[in-house]
């Protein structure tokens, strides 16, 4: 079974970190771009961040200078670092890849994990 499994997900105060993984089990060959996007209830989903094989990123605005994300090499295991969390980071944060990278900008990855809670609050 094709999947995407997240974790590292919880709760942090203000200004605290927390890190995110995801690997890809039963997917054969290297995904080209793998990221993560966040959806908060009632609201649209929203592109976090976006890394492709080879290691160009891509982030959304209101994560740009906190959050990083990387990869091991063309292996589909993806991670996020939040640093500097807000309390408007909290979102169910979602494991997306697809081989084509305008599906994950679009907000149509072929794959997308179950999702992992990240709260922010004092």
């Amino acid at each position: 079974q094709e999947q995407l499994v997240e974790s590292g997900g919880g709760s942090v105060q203000p200004g605290g970190s927390l890190r995110l993984s995801c690997s890809a089990s039963g997917i054969i060959g290297s995904i080209y771009a793998m990221g993560w996007s966040r959806q908060v209830p009632g609201k649209q989903r929203e592109l976090v961040a976006v890394i492709v094989r080879g290691g160009s990123t891509q982030y959304g605005d209101s994560v740009a200078g906190r959050f990083s994300i990387s990869r091991d090499g063309d292996a589909n295991t993806v991670y996020l670092q939040m640093n500097n969390l807000k309390p408007e980071d909290t979102a169910v944060y979602y494991c997306i890849a697809d081989d084509r990278l305008f599906r994950l900008q679009q907000g149509a990855p072929e794959f997308r994990g179950q999702g992992t809670q990240v709260t922010v609050a004092s």
